[in-house]
């Protein structure tokens, strides 16, 4: 190919990703700097007052807030719980549908799909309806079984609310691992599988020793993205909680929503931010590390 040409394919494919380029740096690249640079001001986006450099004061504040701290226990109790549950779930129910015949397969994908799938409006209004301490489902099976006497307000008392945002974070979350590990299971290497049946493996070993060593790309994408989607956290807390009762449902999305677009504190929500993106980025550099010592 001479240089003219590769030139002139070059300038093409560089037009070609133009328009995704311009709104990746715009709607991406530029707000993260603004949020990095923001954080270390003392800023409210008034027009009539100029943002006041404070260095790390926001910094500084942040681990002396108790609700950022309640918010950050909150999150990672939400990530130390959905994370392995939602992996090891969609790995075993994936294990057993992926030899299914077709019309059979397709079922359950799309039974566990469907969550992923609807809107998540339509998802927490059901959800609320179910946790209704008056005419709930919850409370209805529940006192109809014995099992409690008295109507329990799921959302309103600290000690339940949030293991019922989790819950429904779980649900909403297993319907593309699923669908992921679907793939991959149907992607192993057959011959090796047979080889070691062969040879008298047993399942255990068969799946330790060759299928998951073949599916580990598809277990680390997952991993991390239900890591990112659980360190945001964010819809389900809004629409049903607020953060409460007593903060026992906040988390560190939703202090910064709060913060910043309530209280108008955005050098301080962009702290929070911050500290979050670190959290996050340090939590996948350990799942790739662990990953590859696999």
């Amino acid at each position: 190919m001479s240089p003219a040409l590769r030139r002139r394919e070059n300038i093409s494919g560089y037009l070609f990703l133009l328009p995704s380029l311009v709104f990746f740096v715009g709607f991406v690249v530029i707000p993260m700097i603004m949020c990095v640079v923001t954080s270390f001001y003392d800023a409210n986006m008034n027009l009539n007052t100029p943002d006041v450099f404070i260095g790390f004061g926001n910094y500084v504040e942040l681990w002396q807030d108790p609700v950022f701290i309640k918010a950050l226990v909150n999150t990672f109790i939400i990530v130390g719980v959905s994370v392995p549950f939602v992996c090891a779930f969609s790995l075993w129910v994936a294990s057993v549908i992926y030899k299914m015949r077709e019309g059979l397969l397709s079922f359950f994908r799309i039974v566990f799909y469907l969550p992923v799938v609807t809107g998540s409006v339509a998802v927490t209004v059901v959800w609320k309806w179910m946790y209704n301490n008056y005419y709930g489902i919850f409370n209805h099976l529940l006192k109809g079984a014995g099992i409690i006497d008295s109507n329990i307000n799921w959302l309103g008392d600290p000690k339940y609310a949030l293991w019922c945002i989790i819950i429904i974070l779980l649900t909403t979350s297993v319907g593309q691992p699923i669908v992921l590990y679907v793939s991959a299971l149907s992607n192993v290497d057959q011959s090796l599988v047979e080889a070691a049946e062969v040879d008298g493996a047993t399942n255990f070993q068969v799946f330790w020793r060759i299928k998951w060593r073949q599916i580990m790309p598809t277990t680390l994408y997952i991993l991390v993205i239900t890591t990112i989607n659980s360190f945001q956290c964010f819809a389900l807390i809004q629409l049903l909680t607020s953060g409460g009762p007593n903060y026992a449902t906040e988390t560190v999305m939703y202090y910064i929503y709060y913060t910043a677009f309530k209280l108008y504190r955005f050098g301080y929500g962009n702290a929070m931010g911050v500290i979050l993106a670190i959290f996050i980025g340090l939590l996948s550099a350990l799942q790739f590390r662990l990953a590859k010592e696999k």
